[in-house]
């Protein structure tokens, strides 16, 4: 899989994270809301994860009207709304070196780190 950082733009907490890895420029970066997750990406981060779920940004506006509405999820319901919506998606994610590392603890973006600058 191609070196690929997943974000959104408009999320603070990505924008800030993308400053502290020093790559505000660089190629691999994918603003998950001008171009969206491809199903080979997707399938790429499912093989990894085994599960859609992990892949959800559970605190999100649309997972929580779904929840509110009564809404059961299943894998397959994950993996719709990963197809469907951008800000499903958990974020951000770096895929380097067929490695994934997902989300925004000061643990995992210290592992960015590492992998990114060694």
């Amino acid at each position: 899989m191609k070196n690929t950082f997943l974000y959104l733009s408009s999320c603070s907490t990505c924008v800030r994270i993308v400053k502290a890895l020093n790559i505000k420029d660089a190629p691999f970066l994918q603003d998950v809301k001008n171009r969206k997750i491809t199903p080979e990406q997707l399938a790429f981060l499912y093989a990894h994860t085994h599960s859609y779920e992990t892949l959800i940004n559970k605190r999100g506006r649309v997972y929580a009207q779904l929840k509110k509405d009564g809404k059961s999820f299943t894998e397959s319901t994950y993996k719709a709304l990963l197809d469907q919506e951008y800000s499903c998606l958990k974020r951000p994610i770096l895929i380097w070196n067929d490695e994934i590392f997902l989300g925004n603890s000061k643990a995992t973006v210290a592992q960015m780190k590492d992998a990114l600058h060694g």
